[in-house]
């Protein structure tokens, strides 16, 4: 079916709105941990008249059954995402991280399969091609600096916990309304990481002018108005052709940061990173057409 020309619209402002996430993240003067959390809190808050207001019923039925608890777990999911992916992007380059947690959909095939649903060999093909290119582009981190390889890591971490993430609020949202689920879940994620600031003695103020506007630009593009985009399309188009072009957040985070942050990616990377995102289009893609045939 052809998206019509809002669905386009809404399909490319989220794509622009998610790529300019880890560019933010590295120009920010914040802690990752301490960003995340703001990034979570102000998002929830803004969400808090639309939730509590014409959706009091909604949010009490959530309270008393599990979408309520599948919410909370992903709104904890989603705070060990944060946790790990964000300090990857101030520790290493955003190219390598944006693809490194592009590998996202590679893992939850891996869920899917722990839960029976294991995928076909064309699915095992582009896991295989992803993981080849994840150990290619950290593999040339390796003679870079250890903090390169940590902040690989990290990222690869972000991308399980993102998975674990979309499969919870996959069950979640079986009873609720996005704006109910996103609420819920964004603010476990906020006190979940206002918790590990205060123990870990992370500082939540006293920032400049420019980290709290870049803050404001992270809350009001990719968890915002990224976010609710995509959701939108979903209404028009299928997850997969959403998550397709979730993908090219890869290049346009890695663009954003050669032109804004100077953040020349290394040639040595280039080869793996493409093959990773080869490997990923292959498990989605093959997903597509499998869902197709079925019909």
């Amino acid at each position: 079916m052809r998206s019509p020309a809002p669905t386009v619209v809404a399909l490319a402002v989220a794509v622009l709105a998610v790529s300019s996430s880890g560019p933010l993240i590295a120009f920010a003067a914040a802690p990752a941990l301490a960003i995340a959390f703001w990034r979570n809190a102000i998002a929830a808050t803004a969400l808090t008249p639309f939730a509590v207001g014409p959706r009091r019923a909604e949010v009490r039925h959530a309270a008393r059954g599990m979408a309520g608890v599948f919410s909370v777990l992903a709104g904890l999911a989603l705070a060990a995402h944060f946790a790990t992916w964000m300090p990857s992007v101030q520790l290493g380059s955003v190219a390598t991280a944006a693809a490194l947690v592009a590998t996202q959909p590679v893992w939850q095939g891996l869920i899917a399969a722990a839960q029976g649903r294991r995928p076909s060999t064309a699915g095992w093909i582009g896991i295989g091609l992803a993981v080849a290119g994840a150990a290619w582009a950290t593999g040339a981190d390796l003679g870079v600096s250890a903090q390169a390889v940590l902040a690989d890591v990290l990222a690869l971490l972000g991308a399980v916990f993102a998975a674990v993430y979309t499969a919870l609020g996959e069950r979640a949202r079986t009873e609720l309304s996005t704006t109910t689920y996103t609420w819920i879940c964004y603010g476990t994620c906020a006190v979940v990481l206002l918790a590990v600031c205060l123990i870990f003695g992370v500082d939540l103020s006293g920032y400049d002018g420019r980290t709290w506007a870049a803050i404001l630009a992270i809350v009001a593009g990719a968890q915002l108005l990224g976010h609710s985009m995509f959701n939108y399309a979903l209404q028009h188009t299928s997850a997969t052709t959403v998550s397709v072009l979730i993908l090219l957040e890869v290049p346009g985070a890695a663009l954003l940061a050669w032109w804004w942050l100077d953040q020349v990616p290394r040639a040595s990377t280039l080869p793996g990173l493409l093959l990773l995102v080869a490997g990923v289009a292959v498990v989605i893609l093959h997903r597509a057409s499998f869902q197709v045939n079925r019909r």
